[in-house]
């Protein structure tokens, strides 16, 4: 087989080519899926209680208390009397919940943080601990500035004690700030990690864990999970594999998320990390919950699995052997672009692996979907079908490549494609081609592959791609005509008049249509 295309061998990912390179198109298609989480998976999260918030309705309705300023806040806070430490640190906190713009800056200008740090310790007064962990959780959701006034306060190690209260409403507060922390980048994340919070966290999740306090415990353990350069100490993260791994069996759409996107994360890297992940037997659920209605769930589950192909031919063959192949075709008929692309960049992983891998993508009949991707798919959700086609060039057997061809009628969708506005896209197809040509080189059928192209329109394609703007696609368009195209002379001498028994006769050399189609 010819040589793969450069711009391409990241995202191969058989045991020639390194695992590292196999990943380098995986930032693209994380950015779809990023925006795709809107604001039902936000990494930050603020505690608003709607009963708090003071509206001109209510006070119309019923009579106000008289409000706090700020100083006024801060003096009473600092008062040795605890009715009225207690009613400034509520105010402040009720300030901090305001859904719009609350004076995040106007009250660490006031000194609201060490503050509250202080009265985080006050175990005698869990009422006051709860308000001073609210207002640090809503100072946390705000930008990485505010979120590390709360870090150098040394707020850290006081929240994950607070993991160990008696008081699930305060344990409960104390989670949802230090996901806020954990939210705010890879420094950040472990910082938390470092103060101990998988023990908290292990010990929290139960039978009797309430529904709410779960979906918070999960949130946390997905923002520990998150980010990269560095990824998280794996060591610990390892731990909470287990875990995650049975959180995947609940009905919960909310917790089944945040865990499905915890575990989208550590498989985003290295096989030993994908491995961990195969063993908690989370795979098998994981190909389950693709088959939901529920696009919250199948998004990660998705990526989650794509990531998984992407590492050994063994973690690749047990997404094979949990069914994943039938799945991933229903998925290829999904009306959200975004899902159809991440199953077709999926498929494609798995046809860049062994042949037996590339078999069981053809038995499962998922090319048929593949072709209509390739027809009426959106442009990136094309591109990913297209790679399928080549990597399936690249690494298959004769006879499963032709099987493309003759089985699936691939070729014309496939070479419609060098019509695509986007260079990568053609790159894909042209390489694709560029394949085909020197196995039907190999076979001697490279005349009948080229009456089908030409048939299909394909050669005024790529004639008009010998205009291509791009360097890379011009010269390879221009080399696959003129090696396989450019037989004018050929042409000529078939059409000269040739003797025959003494005789001037036309057309006596040229040649039939070869019949059957690509057989090579």
């Amino acid at each position: 087989m010819s040589k793969p295309d450069p711009s391409r061998i990241n995202s191969y990912k058989s045991s020639i080519r390194s695992a590292t390179d196999s990943r380098m198109r995986r930032h693209e298609v994380t950015v779809e899926l990023r925006k795709s989480k809107k604001e039902d998976q936000l990494f930050k999260r603020r505690n608003i209680n709607e009963e708090d918030i003071v509206s001109p309705l209510k006070e119309n309705n019923v009579q106000s208390p008289v409000p706090m300023s700020i100083d006024e806040m801060v003096v009473a806070m600092k008062s040795d009397d605890i009715e009225r430490q207690f009613l400034g640190m509520q105010s402040a906190r009720k300030m901090l919940s305001r859904e719009r713009n609350p004076p995040i800056d106007l009250m660490i200008g006031h000194g609201i943080v060490p503050i509250c740090i202080q009265f985080l310790q006050k175990t005698e007064n869990p009422l006051l601990q709860f308000e001073a962990a609210w207002a640090l959780t809503n100072i946390a959701s705000g930008n990485s500035d505010q979120t590390r006034c709360v870090i150098e306060q040394n707020a850290v190690p006081y929240f994950v004690a607070l993991l160990r209260s008696k008081s699930i409403n305060l344990a409960e507060q104390a989670v949802w700030a230090l996901g806020n922390i954990a939210g705010d980048g890879a420094a950040a994340r472990d910082i938390v990690i470092h103060n101990n919070v998988v023990d908290g966290l292990l010990g929290l999740i139960n039978q009797a864990t309430p529904l709410s306090f779960l979906r918070n415990i999960v949130w946390l353990m997905s923002n520990l999970c998150r980010n990269k350069n560095p990824s998280p100490p794996f060591d610990e993260i390892k731990r909470l594999l287990p875990i995650i791994s049975q959180l995947l069996l609940g009905s919960d759409d909310q917790v089944l998320a945040d865990a499905c996107w915890a575990l989208s994360y550590v498989t985003d890297d290295e096989n030993v990390k994908i491995q961990a992940v195969v063993d908690t037997g989370a795979v098998e659920r994981l190909v389950a919950l693709l088959g939901t209605d529920e696009p919250s769930i199948i998004v990660p589950a998705l990526r989650t699995v794509g990531n998984i192909v992407t590492g050994t031919d063994t973690q690749t063959d047990a997404v094979i052997a949990a069914g994943g192949l039938q799945v991933l075709g229903v998925l290829l008929q999904n009306p959200k672009g975004n899902i159809v692309k991440e199953a077709a960049w999926t498929i494609s992983n798995i046809t860049a692996g062994n042949q037996k891998q590339i078999q069981a993508v053809i038995d499962s009949g998922v090319f048929a979907q593949i072709r209509n991707v390739l027809e009426k798919g959106d442009f990136k959700s094309q591109k990913e079908a297209a790679w399928a086609v080549t990597n399936t060039t690249t690494s298959g057997t004769p006879e499963q490549i032709v099987d493309l061809i003759e089985k699936y009628q691939l070729l014309k969708p496939f070479c419609d494609l060098l019509d695509a506005k986007d260079p990568r896209t053609i790159k894909v197809v042209l390489t694709g081609l560029a394949n085909l040509f020197v196995l039907a080189d190999r076979l001697g059928g490279t005349e009948n592959l080229c009456l089908m192209i030409e048939e299909m329109g394909g050669l005024d394609k790529l004639e008009k791609l010998q205009e291509h703007e791009n360097e890379e696609i011009y010269k390879k368009a221009y080399a696959m005509v003129d090696t396989y195209f450019n037989n004018e002379d050929d042409a000529e001498n078939e059409l000269a008049p040739q003797e025959v028994n003494g005789a001037l006769e036309f057309n006596a050399g040229q040649s039939k249509t070869p019949e059957g189609g690509f057989t090579f």
